[in-house]
Protein backbone atom coordinates (compact mmCIF):
# COMPACT_ATOMS: atom_id res chain seq x y z
CA UNK A 1 0.00 0.00 0.00
CA UNK A 2 1.13 3.66 -0.18
CA UNK A 3 0.03 5.54 2.53
CA UNK A 4 -0.06 9.31 3.17
CA UNK A 5 -0.22 10.72 6.69
CA UNK A 6 -1.22 14.02 7.67
CA UNK A 7 0.63 14.75 10.99
CA UNK A 8 1.39 18.42 10.48
CA UNK A 9 1.30 21.20 13.60
CA UNK A 10 3.11 19.96 16.62
CA UNK A 11 5.17 17.45 18.14
CA UNK A 12 2.00 16.24 19.92
CA UNK A 13 0.73 15.11 15.75
CA UNK A 14 4.32 14.84 14.32
CA UNK A 15 5.77 12.03 16.37
CA UNK A 16 2.90 9.66 16.42
CA UNK A 17 2.60 10.02 12.34
CA UNK A 18 6.24 9.24 12.41
CA UNK A 19 5.94 5.77 14.90
CA UNK A 20 2.93 4.77 12.93
CA UNK A 21 4.20 4.97 9.38
CA UNK A 22 7.45 3.76 10.55
CA UNK A 23 5.62 0.27 11.47
CA UNK A 24 3.93 0.61 8.31
CA UNK A 25 7.20 0.66 6.54
CA UNK A 26 8.12 -2.23 8.24
CA UNK A 27 5.17 -3.93 7.66
CA UNK A 28 6.11 -3.57 3.78
CA UNK A 29 3.87 -0.19 3.15
CA UNK A 30 5.01 2.94 1.75
CA UNK A 31 4.71 6.04 3.53
CA UNK A 32 4.76 9.90 2.69
CA UNK A 33 3.95 12.61 5.45
CA UNK A 34 1.91 15.19 4.75
CA UNK A 35 2.90 18.71 6.96
CA UNK A 36 2.26 22.11 7.36
CA UNK A 37 5.21 24.82 7.13
CA UNK A 38 6.18 25.23 10.47
CA UNK A 39 9.40 25.48 11.89
CA UNK A 40 8.89 23.04 14.66
CA UNK A 41 8.02 20.65 12.03
CA UNK A 42 11.50 20.76 10.73
CA UNK A 43 12.76 19.73 14.56
CA UNK A 44 10.25 16.86 15.02
CA UNK A 45 11.02 15.28 11.44
CA UNK A 46 14.61 15.56 11.92
CA UNK A 47 15.08 11.39 11.85
CA UNK A 48 12.58 10.93 8.98
CA UNK A 49 13.99 9.60 6.14
CA UNK A 50 11.09 8.99 3.35
CA UNK A 51 9.03 11.10 1.53
CA UNK A 52 7.75 14.32 2.50
CA UNK A 53 4.81 16.80 1.10
CA UNK A 54 4.03 19.99 2.39
CA UNK A 55 1.12 22.28 2.18
CA UNK A 56 -0.23 25.02 3.56
CA UNK A 57 -2.04 24.10 6.20
CA UNK A 58 -5.89 25.28 7.13
CA UNK A 59 -8.14 24.55 10.53
CA UNK A 60 -11.97 24.95 10.57
CA UNK A 61 -13.00 28.55 10.91
CA UNK A 62 -14.36 29.30 14.38
CA UNK A 63 -17.06 31.57 15.24
CA UNK A 64 -18.28 34.45 12.85
CA UNK A 65 -15.83 37.28 12.04
CA UNK A 66 -14.02 38.99 9.35
CA UNK A 67 -11.55 36.60 10.33
CA UNK A 68 -13.40 34.17 9.37
CA UNK A 69 -13.53 34.70 5.36
CA UNK A 70 -9.79 34.64 5.14
CA UNK A 71 -9.68 31.58 7.35
CA UNK A 72 -12.69 30.25 4.46
CA UNK A 73 -10.48 31.01 1.55
CA UNK A 74 -7.00 29.43 3.11
CA UNK A 75 -8.73 26.40 3.89
CA UNK A 76 -10.64 25.97 0.43
CA UNK A 77 -6.87 26.99 -0.60
CA UNK A 78 -5.60 23.72 1.26
CA UNK A 79 -8.13 21.39 0.36
CA UNK A 80 -7.45 22.07 -3.52
CA UNK A 81 -3.95 21.85 -3.18
CA UNK A 82 -4.54 18.51 -1.34
CA UNK A 83 -6.97 17.16 -4.12
CA UNK A 84 -4.47 17.92 -7.02
CA UNK A 85 -1.66 16.23 -5.38
CA UNK A 86 -3.72 13.34 -4.52
CA UNK A 87 -5.20 13.12 -7.91
CA UNK A 88 -1.74 12.78 -9.79
CA UNK A 89 -0.40 10.56 -6.90
CA UNK A 90 -3.28 9.07 -5.25
CA UNK A 91 -2.54 7.11 -2.12
CA UNK A 92 -4.34 4.12 -1.39
CA UNK A 93 -5.45 5.07 2.32
CA UNK A 94 -5.01 8.39 4.18
CA UNK A 95 -4.13 8.76 7.89
CA UNK A 96 -4.87 11.72 9.83
CA UNK A 97 -3.57 11.98 13.20
CA UNK A 98 -5.44 15.39 14.00
CA UNK A 99 -5.04 19.55 14.53
CA UNK A 100 -5.63 21.71 11.86
CA UNK A 101 -3.09 20.23 8.71
CA UNK A 102 -5.25 17.07 8.92
CA UNK A 103 -7.85 19.37 7.76
CA UNK A 104 -7.04 19.61 3.68
CA UNK A 105 -6.08 16.43 3.42
CA UNK A 106 -8.88 14.28 4.97
CA UNK A 107 -11.42 16.39 2.95
CA UNK A 108 -9.40 15.84 -0.11
CA UNK A 109 -9.43 11.96 0.72
CA UNK A 110 -13.32 11.80 0.91
CA UNK A 111 -13.80 14.22 -2.12
CA UNK A 112 -11.63 11.61 -4.06
CA UNK A 113 -12.93 8.72 -2.24
CA UNK A 114 -9.82 7.42 -0.44
CA UNK A 115 -10.10 5.42 2.78
CA UNK A 116 -9.66 8.39 5.71
CA UNK A 117 -8.80 7.07 9.09
CA UNK A 118 -8.22 8.94 11.98
CA UNK A 119 -6.46 9.10 15.41
CA UNK A 120 -7.72 11.08 18.33
CA UNK A 121 -5.36 11.18 20.95
CA UNK A 122 -6.81 13.35 23.79
CA UNK A 123 -9.51 12.65 26.08
CA UNK A 124 -11.95 15.25 24.27
CA UNK A 125 -11.73 15.27 20.72
CA UNK A 126 -10.39 18.39 18.41
CA UNK A 127 -12.57 20.05 16.00
CA UNK A 128 -11.21 18.31 13.32
CA UNK A 129 -11.32 14.70 14.02
CA UNK A 130 -14.71 15.80 15.22
CA UNK A 131 -15.71 16.82 11.73
CA UNK A 132 -13.63 14.60 9.88
CA UNK A 133 -15.01 11.71 11.65
CA UNK A 134 -18.50 11.24 9.08
CA UNK A 135 -15.90 10.74 6.83
CA UNK A 136 -13.54 7.83 8.18
CA UNK A 137 -13.20 4.29 7.90
CA UNK A 138 -12.31 3.62 11.51
CA UNK A 139 -10.75 5.82 14.11
CA UNK A 140 -8.24 5.65 16.32
CA UNK A 141 -8.55 6.95 19.83
CA UNK A 142 -5.83 7.48 23.02
CA UNK A 143 -8.61 7.68 25.76
CA UNK A 144 -11.72 5.59 26.48
CA UNK A 145 -13.58 8.92 27.46
CA UNK A 146 -13.09 9.68 23.86
CA UNK A 147 -15.28 6.88 23.24
CA UNK A 148 -19.09 8.65 23.59
CA UNK A 149 -18.07 11.19 20.82
CA UNK A 150 -18.07 8.82 18.40
CA UNK A 151 -21.34 7.14 18.57
CA UNK A 152 -22.01 4.97 15.60
CA UNK A 153 -18.35 4.87 14.12
CA UNK A 154 -15.90 1.99 13.81
CA UNK A 155 -13.93 3.10 16.57
CA UNK A 156 -11.13 1.50 18.87
CA UNK A 157 -9.16 2.70 21.86
CA UNK A 158 -5.27 1.87 21.01
CA UNK A 159 -3.40 4.41 23.09
CA UNK A 160 -1.04 6.99 22.00
CA UNK A 161 1.63 5.85 19.45
CA UNK A 162 4.76 5.84 20.48
CA UNK A 163 8.58 6.23 19.32
CA UNK A 164 10.09 3.40 19.90
CA UNK A 165 13.23 5.21 21.43
CA UNK A 166 11.74 6.18 24.65
CA UNK A 167 12.48 2.96 26.42
CA UNK A 168 15.80 1.46 27.79
CA UNK A 169 17.95 4.66 26.78
CA UNK A 170 20.48 5.47 28.98
CA UNK A 171 20.63 9.12 31.05
CA UNK A 172 21.87 12.40 29.95
CA UNK A 173 25.18 12.93 30.27
CA UNK A 174 26.65 15.78 32.38
CA UNK A 175 23.94 14.60 35.77
CA UNK A 176 25.33 13.55 39.11
CA UNK A 177 23.66 10.42 40.59
CA UNK A 178 23.03 11.50 44.02
CA UNK A 179 20.80 14.76 42.93
CA UNK A 180 17.14 14.52 42.88
CA UNK A 181 16.41 15.02 38.98
CA UNK A 182 13.26 17.34 38.08
CA UNK A 183 11.90 17.01 33.94
CA UNK A 184 10.44 20.31 32.68
CA UNK A 185 8.88 20.22 29.80
CA UNK A 186 6.23 22.08 27.90
CA UNK A 187 5.25 20.10 24.78
CA UNK A 188 7.66 20.72 21.22
CA UNK A 189 7.54 24.12 21.69
CA UNK A 190 8.18 24.86 25.33
CA UNK A 191 5.38 26.45 27.48
CA UNK A 192 6.26 30.46 28.55
CA UNK A 193 4.06 30.25 31.64
CA UNK A 194 6.13 27.26 32.89
CA UNK A 195 9.50 29.25 32.09
CA UNK A 196 8.82 31.86 33.92
CA UNK A 197 7.48 30.12 37.17
CA UNK A 198 9.07 26.80 37.87
CA UNK A 199 12.99 28.60 37.68
CA UNK A 200 11.47 30.40 40.59
CA UNK A 201 10.57 27.65 42.37
CA UNK A 202 13.57 25.75 41.51
CA UNK A 203 16.08 28.54 42.94
CA UNK A 204 14.28 28.75 45.55
CA UNK A 205 14.32 25.02 46.53
CA UNK A 206 18.16 24.93 46.25
CA UNK A 207 18.39 27.99 48.01
CA UNK A 208 16.74 25.87 50.93
CA UNK A 209 19.43 23.36 50.57
CA UNK A 210 17.20 20.95 48.33
CA UNK A 211 19.65 18.28 46.42
CA UNK A 212 18.16 18.50 43.00
CA UNK A 213 19.20 19.03 39.22
CA UNK A 214 17.34 20.17 36.23
CA UNK A 215 16.77 19.11 33.02
CA UNK A 216 14.06 21.61 31.31
CA UNK A 217 12.95 21.65 27.54
CA UNK A 218 12.13 25.67 27.26
CA UNK A 219 11.59 25.96 23.62
CA UNK A 220 13.61 28.27 21.24
CA UNK A 221 12.29 31.27 22.17
CA UNK A 222 12.82 31.11 26.00
CA UNK A 223 16.23 29.19 26.06
CA UNK A 224 18.35 31.58 26.95
CA UNK A 225 16.57 33.49 29.23
CA UNK A 226 15.73 29.87 31.52
CA UNK A 227 19.69 29.18 31.08
CA UNK A 228 20.83 32.65 32.41
CA UNK A 229 18.33 32.07 35.63
CA UNK A 230 19.18 28.73 36.45
CA UNK A 231 22.84 29.96 36.50
CA UNK A 232 22.25 33.37 38.38
CA UNK A 233 20.07 30.86 40.91
CA UNK A 234 22.95 28.11 41.27
CA UNK A 235 20.80 25.34 39.77
CA UNK A 236 22.73 22.54 38.40
CA UNK A 237 20.30 22.52 34.83
CA UNK A 238 20.57 21.27 31.55
CA UNK A 239 18.45 23.29 29.21
CA UNK A 240 17.40 22.52 25.65
CA UNK A 241 15.30 24.41 23.29
CA UNK A 242 14.23 21.46 21.84
CA UNK A 243 15.20 17.48 22.57
CA UNK A 244 15.23 14.76 19.98
CA UNK A 245 16.61 12.25 22.71
CA UNK A 246 13.54 12.01 25.16
CA UNK A 247 14.40 8.89 25.88
CA UNK A 248 17.49 10.01 28.11
CA UNK A 249 15.86 12.68 29.79
CA UNK A 250 13.04 10.00 30.58
CA UNK A 251 15.48 7.61 32.39
CA UNK A 252 17.65 10.67 34.02
CA UNK A 253 14.20 12.23 35.50
CA UNK A 254 12.57 11.42 39.20
CA UNK A 255 9.46 13.58 38.91
CA UNK A 256 8.10 15.77 35.58
CA UNK A 257 6.43 19.04 36.15
CA UNK A 258 4.91 19.57 32.12
CA UNK A 259 2.07 20.45 30.31
CA UNK A 260 -1.00 17.46 29.79
CA UNK A 261 -0.90 17.00 26.18
CA UNK A 262 -1.73 13.88 25.08
CA UNK A 263 1.90 12.84 24.01
CA UNK A 264 3.71 14.15 27.32
CA UNK A 265 0.91 11.65 29.11
CA UNK A 266 1.23 8.68 27.22
CA UNK A 267 5.39 8.76 27.55
CA UNK A 268 4.91 9.68 31.22
CA UNK A 269 2.66 5.96 31.42
CA UNK A 270 5.36 4.44 29.28
CA UNK A 271 8.34 5.77 31.09
CA UNK A 272 6.32 4.97 34.73
CA UNK A 273 7.39 8.66 35.28
CA UNK A 274 5.47 10.44 38.05
CA UNK A 275 4.10 14.12 37.48
CA UNK A 276 3.03 17.71 38.33
CA UNK A 277 0.52 18.65 35.30
CA UNK A 278 -0.35 21.90 34.73
CA UNK A 279 -2.73 21.66 31.74
CA UNK A 280 -2.83 24.49 28.93
CA UNK A 281 -5.74 26.92 30.33
CA UNK A 282 -6.41 27.35 26.51
CA UNK A 283 -6.29 24.34 25.02
CA UNK A 284 -9.34 23.78 22.95
CA UNK A 285 -12.10 22.53 24.70
CA UNK A 286 -10.45 22.15 27.83
CA UNK A 287 -8.89 18.53 26.81
CA UNK A 288 -5.76 19.13 28.11
CA UNK A 289 -7.34 19.24 31.48
CA UNK A 290 -8.90 15.99 30.80
CA UNK A 291 -6.58 14.50 30.15
CA UNK A 292 -4.46 15.56 33.48
CA UNK A 293 -7.14 14.30 35.45
CA UNK A 294 -7.42 10.61 33.85
CA UNK A 295 -3.51 10.66 34.49
CA UNK A 296 -4.54 11.86 38.42
CA UNK A 297 -7.71 9.47 38.72
CA UNK A 298 -5.14 6.60 37.46
CA UNK A 299 -2.79 7.22 40.82
CA UNK A 300 0.22 8.36 38.10
CA UNK A 301 0.05 11.98 38.23
CA UNK A 302 -0.79 15.39 40.37
CA UNK A 303 -2.43 18.42 38.78
CA UNK A 304 -2.06 22.20 39.07
CA UNK A 305 -3.93 24.83 37.65
CA UNK A 306 -1.71 26.92 35.83
CA UNK A 307 -3.03 30.22 37.55
CA UNK A 308 -1.53 28.61 40.96
CA UNK A 309 1.81 27.61 40.61
CA UNK A 310 3.63 29.89 42.62
CA UNK A 311 6.72 28.67 44.90
CA UNK A 312 4.51 28.74 47.98
CA UNK A 313 2.55 26.07 46.00
CA UNK A 314 4.70 23.74 44.10
CA UNK A 315 7.82 24.16 46.68
CA UNK A 316 5.77 22.23 49.15
CA UNK A 317 5.44 19.44 47.05
CA UNK A 318 8.82 18.85 45.97
CA UNK A 319 9.65 19.18 49.39
CA UNK A 320 7.47 16.07 49.76
CA UNK A 321 8.79 14.41 47.14
CA UNK A 322 12.12 14.35 47.85
CA UNK A 323 11.48 13.43 51.74
CA UNK A 324 8.82 11.27 51.09
CA UNK A 325 10.51 8.16 48.51
CA UNK A 326 7.33 6.29 48.78
CA UNK A 327 5.05 8.87 47.29
CA UNK A 328 6.44 8.75 44.10
CA UNK A 329 7.02 4.87 44.43
CA UNK A 330 3.49 4.54 44.13
CA UNK A 331 2.74 6.52 41.37
CA UNK A 332 5.39 4.45 39.60
CA UNK A 333 3.55 1.69 40.09
CA UNK A 334 0.47 2.79 38.99
CA UNK A 335 1.65 4.41 35.90
CA UNK A 336 2.77 0.85 35.23
CA UNK A 337 -0.81 -0.51 35.95
CA UNK A 338 -1.90 1.73 33.21
CA UNK A 339 0.28 -0.87 30.36
CA UNK A 340 0.01 1.22 27.45
CA UNK A 341 -0.90 -1.29 24.69
CA UNK A 342 1.09 -1.32 20.84
CA UNK A 343 -0.70 1.52 19.51
CA UNK A 344 1.37 1.14 16.73
CA UNK A 345 0.69 -2.12 15.89
CA UNK A 346 -3.04 -1.26 16.07
CA UNK A 347 -3.21 1.73 14.25
CA UNK A 348 -0.95 -0.50 11.35
CA UNK A 349 -4.01 -2.46 11.44
CA UNK A 350 -6.81 0.03 11.11
CA UNK A 351 -4.97 1.49 7.83
CA UNK A 352 -4.48 -1.57 5.89
CA UNK A 353 -7.85 -2.80 6.98
CA UNK A 354 -9.61 0.24 5.75
CA UNK A 355 -7.07 0.42 2.32
CA UNK A 356 -8.87 -3.55 1.87
CA UNK A 357 -12.24 -1.75 2.10
CA UNK A 358 -11.30 0.64 -0.50
CA UNK A 359 -13.86 3.14 0.18
CA UNK A 360 -14.98 5.80 2.67
CA UNK A 361 -18.58 6.65 1.71
CA UNK A 362 -19.54 4.14 4.19
CA UNK A 363 -17.98 4.11 7.77
CA UNK A 364 -17.60 1.12 9.35
CA UNK A 365 -20.13 0.40 12.22
CA UNK A 366 -19.44 -0.99 15.41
Amino acid sequence: MNVAIACGGTGGHIFPGIAVGEGLRARGHSVTLWLGARNVEDLSTSAWDGPVVRIRAAGFPSGLSLRTIGVLFRLAGSIWTCWRHMRRERPDAVLAMGSYASVGPGVAAHLLRIPLVLHESNAIPGKAVLVLAKYAAAIGLGFERAEPYFSGRRREVVGFPLRDNLQGAPPLDGLENDRFTILVMGGSQGAHALNVTVPDVLCAAVRRGLPLQVIHLSGAADEASVRSRYEEGGVPARTYGFLDEMGRAYAAADLAICRAGAASCAELALCALPSMLVPLPSSARDHQRENARAMVVAGGADLIEQDELSVNSLLPYIERCIAEPDYLEQKRAALARMQPGDAVTMMCELVEEAGEVGTAEQPLLR
